[in-house]
């Protein structure tokens, strides 16, 4: 039988381990510290299980719990260890001695297993101390059989030889390296990042260790701020997840991101293409380092599986997602969405040609990881993140709820590392193991909604098909487009449109250019009576004056003369309604009743005396009107239609509007001269050109005495 599986936990107050499948239950020999506790750890051989207090740092055999070393290390903050577990590295907060001069604060230290804990810890134990100032990527990086660890410093990278820290190996000189991931497998090799710099793309390098004289696969690209290395665990293959801090097109908030792929021997090197606009959420490596899964894509995200060349081998159904990962031996893989979504988990064999097993509800799950044995999912909930509901549940693969267990303010939990041929494979599915007591506890205090709670509609939306725009795109609504701007702009997913006047609960009306006769009779049974009659008129008055344009019936329009007979073509009840018609514009004045002549009513007297050739019928006197109606014009006679006569004067002729029009623009002109001399005459002194415009005041006034004004 398989040795149990094991997690453990970190809280505010103390730190625990539990044996899980199939006994779940703490394991003996451990016992629980208590207190300030900032970190524990796993060792990657899954050996040792350390933590670190305030005081010390202790060591534990992960298997039955005794304590196996303490190192006097105070106020470590970050621990970790070499691949086979011969080393542990501590990090504790920067700081300066006396003489002003930074502490060594990054120590490794040797595993001294089956030794018992000494208060006084021997100095051979400490095997190398650096200076690391940063948390971020604090810690050094190994080779997979121990034999090379390396490290970062300015525009190169430091190789030691594990046994001997204070001996700089060898170096890799990078101009502007800033971060490099050293390859898991059985070949040596390196990987170093360096970002845009000075107008140069950004540069993924590959490099043989010890043979550095040039890269064996190189990558160049814009838009690389940062970069995630992940190799596969075979070492052959590298995937650079490319990301930029802003992005310059406007689409995101959080950067645009790009995947590139890289082989370790230099054959292949590709951008990986990706059929769906938006950020790229996860990448992930499969265990059997040939193949790996992609989530990307505005949401609902589209979730891909690719082969080594970059090429799509199986896509699964659009949804809420942003998490992908494949379970220890590679046969299952979970898609799932945290964070801000909904914390659904879908699970595929992919031995069974991608087949969906189950959907798992785990909302507000902020940690999830496979088991080692590949059968179980340990979800959890964390603080700071969310600081109620804090607990672990570990699911079975078929979907059922196997652990749960509540917890104060969890801050950390972890599978115990086993390496998959400890865990033999067999078949997951059957048969379903029981449930822990705690799971059928947890289950019978869960209440199940008596029907799903749907979004919420306003009642006038009620009993309606959901619109395209508001349907997510795996539900069949319409696809995210975006404009390319950070504001909502107009047109986007429907959004922004200028909105028509509907009636909640009334059919859409049919679009422009596709109405039909129904259409238009079904709309006018809702207007009223009055509505329904002028809209009728306007109808019939559109219809007479196409037809009457179309015949050539329609006279150019012409500017009314005075007194002249009202428009033919309006009727006298429309003549009549003053103040009530519909397209008014803003310019609009009242005219004067005739009753209350004013002085342009006089000058047009003037100008009808002086001009008797121009003929105008006479205006119809208050006396004339019948009711308040004034009288029709009279008929003409059917022969002949009577010819208005009309002369058309010379622009020259005395008193016409021209005239006037020049007279009155001297006359400014005059007053404006005026008013500089009395300016000049109270000192102001003037410019070039007001002077000019005083000098022209002979021919201002020679051109008004020709024009006939006399003051």
């Amino acid at each position: 039988m398989a040795a149990p599986t094991q997690f453990a936990y970190r809280t505010s107050k103390n730190i625990g381990a539990v044996d899980a499948a199939p006994v779940y239950q703490p394991l003996p020999g451990f016992t629980r510290p208590e207190g300030n506790l900032r970190c524990c750890v796993y060792s990657p051989c899954g050996r040792y299980f350390a933590w670190a207090s305030p005081e010390r740092v202790t060591v534990a055999d992960a298997s039955i719990g005794h304590v196996i070393t303490t190192l006097p290390a105070e106020n470590v903050f970050e621990l970790g260890f070499s691949p086979l577990g011969s080393f542990i590295i501590t990090w504790q907060r920067p700081s300066k001695d006396d003489n002003g001069d930074a502490i060594k604060n990054l120590k490794v230290w040797t595993v001294l297993g089956g030794e018992t804990p000494s208060a006084e810890a021997d100095e051979h134990t400490v095997v190398g101390r650096f200076v690391q100032k940063s948390q971020t990527g604090w810690n050094l990086q190994y080779t997979f059989d121990e034999r090379y660890c390396a490290r970062v410093v300015t525009n190169e990278i430091q190789f030691y030889q594990s046994q001997d820290l204070g001996t700089v190996w060898n170096k890799l000189r990078v101009e502007g390296v800033s971060d490099f991931a050293v390859s898991p497998g059985k070949n040596h090799s390196i990987a170093v990042f360096v970002p845009e710099r000075k107008g140069q793309p950004a540069a993924v390098k590959v490099y043989n260790v010890p043979q550095f004289d040039g890269p064996v696969s190189q990558k160049n690209f814009f838009k690389g701020d940062k970069v995630q290395l992940k190799w596969n665990n075979e070492g052959t293959t590298l995937i650079v997840l490319a990301q930029t801090e802003v992005d310059k097109s406007g689409k995101s908030y959080y950067g645009e991101t790009t995947l590139y792929l890289l082989s370790a021997n230099g054959g292949f090197d590709s951008r990986i293409e990706l059929d769906k606009d938006g950020p790229i959420h996860d990448v992930t490596w499969s265990p059997n380092s040939k193949e790996f899964g992609v989530v990307y894509g505005y949401m609902p995200a589209k979730t891909t599986i690719f082969d080594t060349r970059a090429k799509a081998t199986h896509s699964f159904a659009l949804g809420p997602r942003n998490t992908i990962i494949f379970s220890p031996h590679g046969r299952f893989v979970l898609v799932a969405g945290f964070g801000n979504l909904a914390g659904q988990m879908d699970i595929y064999d992919l031995e069974k040609n991608y087949q969906k097993i189950c959907t798992i509800e785990a909302s507000n799950a902020s940690v999830c990881e496979w088991s080692p044995d590949g059968k179980h999912i340990l979800t959890a909930t964390t603080s700071p993140r969310l600081r109620v509901d804090n607990g672990v549940r570990i699911w079975h693969v078929g979907g059922g709820l196997m652990y749960n267990e509540n917890l104060q303010e969890l801050y950390h939990v972890t599978w115990r590392p086993q390496s998959p041929t400890t865990q033999p494979i067999e078949d997951p599915l059957h048969p379903v193991p029981t449930p822990h007591a705690s799971a059928l506890e947890y289950l019978g205090t869960v209440k199940t909604p008596s029907k799903p709670a749907g979004a919420y509609r306003p009642p006038g939306a009620r009993g309606q098909v959901t619109p395209l725009a508001f349907k997510r795109e795996d539900e069949g609504g319409a696809a995210y487009v975006s404009n390319g701007s950070l504001s909502l702009g107009i047109g986007v997913n429907g959004f922004g449109k200028p909105r028509k006047r509907e009636v909640p609960g009334a059919e859409l009306a049919p679009e422009e250019g596709h109405g039909t006769t129904n259409a238009a009779v079904d709309g006018d049974e809702q207007l009223s009576k009055a509505a329904l009659k002028n809209k009728k008129k306007r109808e019939a008055k559109k219809a007479k004056d196409a037809a009457e344009k179309a015949a050539g019936l329609t006279p150019a329009p012409e500017k009314s003369l005075p007194g002249a007979f009202p428009s033919p073509s309006r009727s006298p009840e429309r003549r009549d309604r003053k103040g009530h018609e519909r397209n008014r514009s803003r310019g609009y004045v009242e005219p004067r009743p005739q009753s209350r002549p004013d002085r342009r009513d006089a000058k047009r007297t003037h100008d009808q005396q002086q001009r008797p050739h121009l003929k105008t019928p006479p205006a119809p006197t208050p006396a004339s009107k019948t009711n308040g109606v004034p009288p029709p014009p009279k008929a003409a006679s059917k022969e002949t239609p009577p010819q208005p006569d009309v002369t058309v004067t010379s622009p020259g002729s005395v008193g016409t509007p021209s005239q006037d029009k020049k007279t009155r623009a001297l006359l400014k002109k005059l007053r404006a001269i005026d008013d500089l001399k009395m300016r000049r005459a109270g000192g102001e002194k003037l410019e070039g050109t007001q002077i000019k415009k005083m000098d022209t005041e002979d021919e201002v006034r020679k051109e008004l005495e020709a024009l006939g004004w006399n003051e």
